[in-house]
């Protein structure tokens, strides 16, 4: 895939006034601090999750469970970082649609991992009030994750962190169209063959 500003461009790009917690699509990516890779790794072009990618993919879908008015659609956990679309959707009810490919990702994940969080899944977990914006969701989620992930350093020999497990901030970018949506889309689910070439890449 050729540079695409919208994609590749790491900074930040938040509008100042924007209210990030009104209805849309964002594409948000955040990384795990000094791109230390502790998620997995990339074999073959694919992306092999370790037990604390599992952990990171499974939380990132337990937020339904959270936030009542959010959608999950593609997204992709990296060696070093995380991307996804995420959808708020105003009015939304606990159950709500996702596409084919994030419920076969479900399933795909919940089988590698067995019978853990699989009741979690499907369990209200303290539902969050409307008006949360993407960085309230996003800010649950690092919590979330770096919680699990210290639990796996005492517990199950996880490769240690120092300081924070995540970078403190993130990117994100508003999508407003159909074919912003699919570039976006595509570029998630084709970075592990990209691995190389990614600006995070760090062996």
């Amino acid at each position: 895939m050729k540079y695409d500003p919208l994609i590749h461009h790491r900074k930040s790009i938040r509008l100042k006034g924007y209210d990030y917690s009104q209805e849309g699509l964002y594409f948000i990516n955040i990384c795990i601090k000094d791109k230390a890779c502790l998620l997995g790794e990339i074999t073959d072009g694919k992306m092999v999750l370790n037990d604390s990618g599992k952990m990171v993919a499974m939380e990132w879908l337990a937020l339904k469970n959270r936030f009542p008015n959010i959608e999950l659609h593609e997204f992709m956990v990296m060696p070093n970082h995380f991307h996804g679309i995420l959808k708020i959707a105003v009015g939304a009810t606990l159950v709500v649609a996702q596409n084919i490919s994030v419920a076969q990702k479900n399933v795909e994940i919940q089988n590698e991992l067995g019978n853990r969080h699989s009741q979690d899944m499907g369990r209200p977990q303290g539902h969050a009030p409307t008006g949360k914006t993407v960085g309230d969701i996003l800010d649950a989620f690092k919590s979330i994750t770096t919680m699990e992930y210290i639990h796996g350093v005492k517990q199950s020999g996880w490769l240690p962190f120092k300081g924070k497990l995540w970078q403190r901030d993130y990117y994100e970018h508003i999508i407003r169209d159909d074919q912003s949506d699919k570039t976006i889309s595509n570029y998630i689910l084709d970075n592990p063959v990209k691995w190389a070439d990614d600006k995070f890449y760090n062996r």
